[in-house]
């Protein structure tokens, strides 16, 4: 496509969102930006530094007073910094994947992260992912999806995931935190997790994370040409 835009890719945990906008973005040259990770990143550092997950003020004092940067690692992956250490791996720990629901509901702490997605996205080409994408982060994307897949099968991807990467993992407890943070994102106050009325749907369920990328990219194509 000759004419950069914004596309939001949004969906609950483990439907496949990153890898599918990481690779979406490689298509088409575009910046990959995970919103969640950043999520997680602000997460980690509050594990280190002991600070209450629930306590929306110290939380926001600590993000705003830490640098947080992404960048392209030699493979293409995402290289995530905070305070110019990389924490790429850190911020996918059991321990953090636990809490980041609890962070992200707060909405001093969603308020100061959209303020930062916003100001990348400005000189568009980029691929976005998260909850509120559409909704909140970038309303005015010129595409935007929604991907879906059922709880159990969020679960065996994520616990895949897990065991390749050589993580202790536990099938039964996946389906239960999965459904937890179903519950905590749709039901928070700020920016919910919410399908946006102009997004396109993707039940996931069924498709290989290719079949859906190769899906978005059609999509994305006949869409702009329209």
């Amino acid at each position: 496509m000759e004419v950069k835009i914004n596309i939001a890719i949004d969906g609950p945990a483990g439907a496949g969102k990153s890898t599918v906008a990481k690779k979406l973005a490689q298509r088409f040259n575009y910046v990959y930006v995970d919103t969640g990770a950043m999520y997680r990143a602000i997460t980690w550092l509050a594990i280190q530094t002991n600070t209450d997950f629930h306590n929306e003020e110290e939380l926001y004092a600590l993000l705003t007073s830490t640098s947080l940067n992404m960048k392209n690692g030699a493979n293409g992956e995402l290289v995530l910094l905070v305070n110019n250490k990389e924490v790429t791996e850190e911020i996918r720990s059991a321990e953090v994947t636990g809490n980041v629901s609890y962070v992200a509901k707060h909405p001093k702490i969603r308020q100061e992260m959209v303020h930062k997605q916003q100001e990348i996205a400005e000189s568009k080409g980029t691929v976005m992912d998260g909850r509120d994408i559409g909704t909140a982060v970038l309303p005015k994307a010129e595409v935007k999806f929604f991907l879906t897949a059922s709880v159990t099968e969020r679960a065996k991807r994520r616990h895949e995931e897990q065991v390749k990467k050589g993580m202790d993992s536990d099938y039964d407890t996946l389906v239960k935190d999965i459904a937890k943070r179903d519950k905590i994102d749709s039901e928070r106050e700020v920016a919910p997790l919410k399908k946006a009325e102009d997004a396109m749907e993707v039940d996931t369920t069924s498709m290989s994370i290719d079949e859906v990328v190769d899906f978005l990219y059609h999509a994305t194509v006949k869409r702009v040409g329209q």
